[in-house]
């Protein structure tokens, strides 16, 4: 067994094929309303989890997600139509909640680092860093079972694992570091990148249902 050419070709074409459908650089600003609370010890170790949910999502996508979501009958579609939904439903709170930082302060008590581990496996791992799009691409990705032998399939499946990494760790880095430049923005810039934010969720959300929707109608 070795490591040729197609391996490393396989890692590549699956790193750039996950990274728009993850777009850690641009999700790290969409979350960061949801972990601005946090000091920059806390805010890596969230990171961190979020990272390896997202790693964990994305491999067991891999293995046994077409084979769960045959068991259930769940298609693609249904996943996005349900995923954009609660999107849409987190970028609406986003949108609606207090864009001044003293009122914020002073409205609602400050948020533990226990109240933040129970949103990052949801929503902030799953539907809004590794959701349906992610999903869809790595079924894509780990298709090709029996096609040129069993050796070859789990090959294809080591690349696939390798790309996966990469992108979570991309994905900690992004999440990490966020708040780093948008202080440097200075509150009003914060409280821009914030609203842009709050704004862009729910506008991905609506898109991924809509994705759902005519897939199901076959618009």
């Amino acid at each position: 067994m070795h490591f040729d050419l197609p391996f490393l070709n396989n890692i590549f074409i699956g790193f750039l094929s996950l990274f728009p459908a993850v777009n850690p650089v641009g999700s790290a600003f969409i979350v960061d309303p949801l972990l601005g609370d946090l000091s920059y010890p806390e805010r890596k170790r969230a990171a961190k989890r979020v990272a390896f949910y997202c790693l964990v999502i994305c491999t067991v996508s891999a293995l046994i997600g077409s084979w769960i979501m045959k068991l259930f009958g769940i298609s693609i579609p249904i996943v996005q139509l349900a995923g954009g939904v609660l999107i849409c439903r987190m970028g609406w709170q986003l949108l609606n909640t207090d864009t001044v930082k003293g009122e914020k302060e002073t409205a609602q008590p400050v948020r533990r680092p226990g109240d933040i581990d129970n949103l990052l496996f949801y929503p902030i791992a799953f539907p809004m860093s590794t959701g349906a799009g992610t999903i869809s691409v790595i079924l894509t990705l780990s298709a090709h079972e029996n096609e040129t032998g069993i050796l070859t399939h789990f090959l294809n499946l080591g690349a696939l694992f390798i790309a996966i990494v990469l992108i979570c760790v991309l994905i900690y880095i992004c999440y990490a570091n966020t708040a780093l430049l948008i202080h440097r923005l200075g509150p009003r810039g914060e409280q821009i990148v914030n609203r842009l934010s709050a704004f862009l969720v729910f506008c991905i959300g609506m898109q991924i249902a809509w994705s759902g929707i005519r897939a199901l109608f076959k618009l």
